[in-house]
C-alpha cells in the first residue's frame, strides 16, 4: 500500500501528473456543476457516461500545452487556465440559474445594452454553493504552496505532450462519436442549447458558438435576393386565411399595446390568502368585450424580453442565441407592425421608463418605424421613483399619459411595465398582497410585484375611460415571458399545488396572458393554441389591414384555419394533443408520457416547427427582408426617425394645432391629466 502511495506521490510530483490531476478534478467539479447547477436532462446510461467524460478532452488539450513549456511557466500557465475557465463556468451557473441557457458570443456582445440595473439581480441568484466550482484552483495552489506537490521543472520529452495532445483530440473524436449515436445531428440540427453541453460540455459549446457566430455573420455578408425563394414559396403554401368576421372591426382605432412584464397565465384568477392577486385584468379577462386566450404561450429565446418584442411586431422567432435586437435591430430591414401602421395613417410610438440604449431599442426601434420613443429621458425620475428596471408601473403609466394625450389619433402605442421583473423586489409602501411562503425567496416575491403591476393597469384603464379614450380605442395586453423559470419547481409545486412539478408541467406554465379589449367587441374566452409569433397577423386582420404578401411565421389565432402548433426556441413544441420536452412526447391532457404517438405524427410536427425556425433565421441572419417588396409598403429609412426629446416636443407641439387629431387638441388643448387617479405613496409624498 505504501509502495502505491509513493508511486502516486512521485507521479504527481512530475508536470504530467500535475496535468492529469488538475484533469481529474477540473472533470469533478464539472460533473458537480452538470449534476446540481444546471438542468441538462441527463437520461440514461449513454447520456451519464458522455456527461462525465465530457470535460476531459478540451481540459487534457487546454492544460496539456503546459507540457510544451519549461520549468514554473507551465505550472503558472496551467493555474490560469483552470482559474479563467472557472470563472466562465461560475458565469453560466449564474445566467442558468434565472435564463435556464447557457452565455453566448452574441449574448455577451450585446451585454452594453442590457447591463444597467443588473446588480440586484446577481446578489439574488448567487448561492454559496456556488463557489465550490472555485474549489479546485484553491487546492491545486495550496498543494504547490506547501510543497505538498513541488514543480518539476526538467525538461520534458517532446513526444510526452505530443502524445497528451493527440489523446485529447482521440478521445474528443470518441465523444463526439458516442454522441451521435445517440444524438444525430447534433451539432447541424439543434435548437437546444442543452443538447450540446450533456452531449460534448461546456466548454466546446463555446467553441461552437463562436463558430455558429462567424458563420451567421459570413452569411449576412453572401445573402442574395434567390435567398428569399425557398421562404417566399412556403409562406405561399402555408398561408392561414384570418377570420372574415373579425376583419376590420378595429379599422380607425386607437392601439394600446400593453407589456405585461413577466406576468404567467396562472396568476389570472389566482388568489393568496383569499385575495385575488390580480383583480383588475381578472375582471377584464371575464368581460364580454375581451378577446382572452388561455392557451397562448411565450416563445422566447435568450432575448427574453426583447424576442417578445421582435415576435409580437415582426412575427419572426427571436435568434437561438442573443437578442436579434441588439445583434440585428440597428442594421437589418424589418416590415414590422409600427412602420406597417404607420403607412396607414397611425401615429406610432413606445413608452418604457428606462434608459433608450436597453435591448438597443433607440436603434431597433427606428428600423421598425417608431415615429416616438418615450424613454427615461422624458421622464423627471427621482431615486424613489425606480425599481430594478426602470420607473415603477404606477408612475412611468401616470407619466405617459401626458405623452398619450397628445399622440395624433389615431395611434399605436405600446407601454413596457417593469416592476413585475426579476428578482421581484417591492418596497413596504407599495406592497398590498402579503408573500406566499414557499420558501423560494424567488418566488416568494411573485405575487407582490404581480398585484402592483395590476393596479398600475387598473389605474391606466380608469384613466382610459374617464377621458373617453375607452370607446376608441383596441387594448392588447400581452406576457412577454415566464416570471418563474424551470429551476424553481419545488416553488412552483407548492404554489400550484402540482406534486412533482416537471418538465411537462414547466412547458404548460409558458403560458402567459393574452387579451383584446374593445368597447363592442365581440369577445369571450378562447381556447386556441397559439403564441407570441401569432399576435401580428391577429392585430392586421382586426384593423383590416391584409398581411397577405408579408413575410411573417404566425397566423390569425381567430381564423378557424390556424394551425395550434406551438414553436419554442429550443424545438421542443405544444399542441392541443401533443407536447414535446426533450427527446419525450407527452399527451397534452393527461401529462402522461404517449409512447403510442405515431413516428410519422411526431416528425410531421417536429419538421414543421424546426422548419420554421430555421427558415426565420435565414430571413434575419441574412437580412433578406432588404430583398423583400411588398405591395402598397415602403421600405423604413432609419435616417428619417429621431428620438432626441427637443425634436419630439416640437413634432407633438405642432399636432396640436387647430386640426388636430390628439386628445388634447380635442379638449382645446387642455390636460386631461387631473383625470388621471393613483395612488402610488412617492407622488403623494411629492405633493
Amino acid at each position: 500500500m505504501k509502495r502505491i502511495a509513493k508511486s502516486i506521490s512521485n507521479f504527481l510530483n512530475t508536470r504530467l501528473g500535475f496535468v492529469v490531476l488538475a484533469v481529474l478534478l477540473y472533470t469533478i467539479k464539472t460533473v458537480y456543476a452538470y449534476q446540481n447547477k444546471f438542468n441538462l436532462g441527463v437520461k440514461g446510461s449513454i447520456q451519464t457516461f458522455l456527461m462525465i467524460i465530457n470535460p476531459i478532452p478540451i481540459m487534457l488539450l487546454l492544460f496539456g500545452i503546459a507540457l510544451y513549456m519549461k520549468g514554473r511557466k507551465s505550472y503558472i500557465f496551467l493555474l490560469i487556465v483552470d482559474f479563467l475557465d472557472t470563472v466562465w463556468l461560475f458565469s453560466n451557473i449564474l445566467y442558468y440559474r434565472e435564463f435556464s441557457d447557457f452565455l453566448t458570443m452574441v449574448l455577451i456582445k450585446g451585454s452594453g445594452s442590457v447591463s444597467n440595473n443588473l446588480g440586484k439581480s446577481i446578489l439574488g441568484i448567487v448561492k454559496p454553493t456556488d463557489f465550490l466550482v472555485f474549489l479546485d484552483v484553491l487546492i491545486l495552489v495550496l498543494l504547490l504552496a506547501f510543497h505538498v506537490i513541488r514543480m518539476d521543472v526538467k525538461r520534458l520529452n517532446w513526444r510526452i505532450p505530443v502524445l497528451i495532445s493527440s489523446l485529447a483530440v482521440l478521445l474528443f473524436g470518441a465523444n463526439l462519436t458516442l454522441a451521435e449515436s445517440d444524438r444525430s445531428q447534433l451539432l447541424t440540427r439543434t435548437f437546444d442549447n442543452n443538447y450540446i453541453v450533456k452531449y460534448l460540455g461546456l466548454n466546446v459549446f463555446n467553441i461552437y458558438d463562436v463558430v455558429k457566430t462567424s458563420q451567421t455573420n459570413a452569411v449576412k455578408a453572401q445573402s442574395k435576393s434567390s435567398d428569399l425563394d425557398s421562404i417566399e414559396k412556403y409562406m405561399k403554401n402555408n398561408y392561414v386565411t384570418p377570420n372574415v368576421e373579425y376583419t376590420g372591426v378595429a379599422k380607425g382605432k386607437n392601439v394600446f399595446v400593453i407589456h405585461l412584464e413577466s406576468l404567467q397565465q396562472f396568476m389570472i384568477d389566482f388568489k393568496w390568502d383569499g385575495e385575488e392577486v390580480t383583480p383588475n385584468l381578472n375582471k377584464l379577462y371575464h368581460e364580454d368585450d375581451t378577446l382572452s386566450f388561455d392557451n397562448f404561450f411565450n416563445q422566447v429565446g435568450q432575448g427574453k424580453t426583447a424576442d417578445a418584442e421582435l415576435m409580437l411586431e415582426n412575427s419572426l422567432f427571436g435568434l437561438p442565441e442573443g437578442s436579434a435586437m441588439v445583434t440585428d435591430g440597428t442594421t437589418n430591414t424589418f416590415q414590422a407592425a409600427p412602420a406597417i401602421l404607420d403607412q396607414h395613417g397611425y401615429t406610432t410610438a413606445s413608452f418604457h421608463g428606462d434608459v433608450p440604449s436597453f435591448w438597443n431599442r433607440d436603434n431597433a426601434y427606428k428600423s421598425w418605424g417608431y415615429d416616438y420613443f418615450f424613454s427615461s429621458d422624458y421622464y423627471k425620475i427621482k431615486k424613489d421613483y425606480e425599481v430594478g428596471y426602470g420607473m415603477k408601473d404606477k408612475i412611468f403609466l401616470k407619466d405617459s399619459a401626458k405623452y398619450v394625450e397628445q399622440l395624433p389619433q389615431p395611434f399605436y402605442a405600446k407601454l413596457i411595465t417593469v416592476t413585475n421583473h426579476y428578482p421581484y423586489t417591492l418596497d413596504k409602501k407599495n406592497q398590498s398582497i402579503s408573500k406566499t411562503d414557499t420558501g423560494d425567496k424567488t418566488v416568494d416575491g411573485y405575487v407582490q410585484t404581480a398585484r402592483y403591476l395590476d393596479e398600475s393597469i387598473g389605474e391606466f384603464m380608469n384613466w382610459m375611460k374617464e377621458t373617453g379614450l375607452d370607446k376608441n380605442s383596441m387594448v392588447v395586453l400581452y406576457g412577454d415571458h415566464y416570471g418563474i423559470s424551470d429551476n424553481h419547481k419545488k416553488a412552483m409545486s407548492k404554489l400550484t399545488g402540482i406534486k412533482g412539478f416537471n418538465d411537462f408541467d414547466n412547458a404548460q406554465y409558458q403560458r402567459v396572458p393574452f387579451m383584446i379589449h374593445m368597447d363592442g367587441l365581440k369577445g369571450g374566452i378562447n381556447h386556441t393554441y397559439g403564441g407570441e409569433i401569432d399576435v401580428l397577423p391577429t392585430l392586421l386582420n382586426l384593423l383590416g389591414v391584409s398581411d397577405k404578401n408579408m413575410i411573417q411565421f404566425g397566423s390569425d389565432l381567430l381564423s378557424k384555419d390556424h394551425p395550434q402548433v406551438v414553436a419554442f426556441r429550443n424545438g421542443d413544441f405544444v399542441t392541443p394533443n401533443i407536447t414535446k420536452v426533450g427527446s419525450s412526447y407527452y399527451n397534452t391532457k393527461t401529462g402522461k408520457v404517449d409512447k403510442k404517438i405515431p413516428a410519422t405524427e411526431k416528425a410531421k410536427l417536429s419538421n414543421k416547427v424546426t422548419t420554421e425556425l430555421s427558415l426565420s433565421d435565414r430571413v434575419i441572419n441574412g437580412d433578406l427582408l432588404r430583398f423583400h417588396t411588398v405591395p402598397g409598403f415602403t421600405k423604413v429609412n432609419k435616417k428619417d426617425y429621431s428620438y432626441k426629446k427637443s425634436t419630439a416636443l416640437k413634432e407633438l407641439k405642432k399636432a396640436r394645432g387647430k386640426n388636430g387629431t390628439s386628445l388634447l387638441a380635442q379638449n382645446d388643448n387642455k390636460s386631461m391629466l387631473d383625470l388621471y387617479t393613483t395612488d402610488a405613496p412617492e407622488l403623494s409624498s411629492d405633493k
